[in-house]
């Protein structure tokens, strides 16, 4: 969180800075970012299908954060596949209805066919899909566009 809230404030001190900043980030950095979210002050947060929000990884240090959820403190945009494990659906639902209950705004888009990493289009997990990536990329620069300008 040092780093991040460190980089947050170097972008806000750059002369041209509109003051807001926002955060992206893929798997575990998907967590990473809803993490940041709760624990700093920014304005805008992507979560493209984050691992272990809602609930903890097996024999790890890895724990959910469930607990800071009601400190979210921007927008953020969630992008999962419907096929994948970690997060699975269920999670990703369990996440929706704690954001609902603790009044927060978010915005989920879930893709059917689509697995963990789908917008990694280097493919080595053999999960890339084309159009889900291309229809979040998309999502993903409108939701920043508007949080952030």
């Amino acid at each position: 969180m040092g780093d991040v809230g460190a980089a947050a404030a170097y972008l806000r001190a750059l002369p041209n800075s509109n003051q807001k900043v926002g955060v992206i980030g893929y798997c575990s950095g998907g967590r990473q970012s809803v993490l940041s979210a709760c624990r700093l002050d920014l304005d805008a947060a992507v979560d493209c299908y984050g691992a272990f929000v809602v609930a903890s990884r097996p024999e790890s240090t890895m724990t959910s954060i469930v607990d800071l959820l009601p400190n979210l403190s921007c927008p953020l945009l969630g992008l999962f596949g419907l096929d994948d494990q970690y997060p699975s659906p269920e999670q990703t639902e369990t996440l929706r209805e704690l954001l609902t209950k603790h009044a927060k705004d978010f915005t989920f888009h879930e893709y059917e066919g689509a697995g963990h990493a789908f917008f990694n289009e280097t493919d080595r997990l053999g999960t890339y899909d084309a159009d889900a990536a291309q229809l979040s990329w998309g999502r993903t620069v409108g939701f920043l566009r508007d949080a952030l300008t």
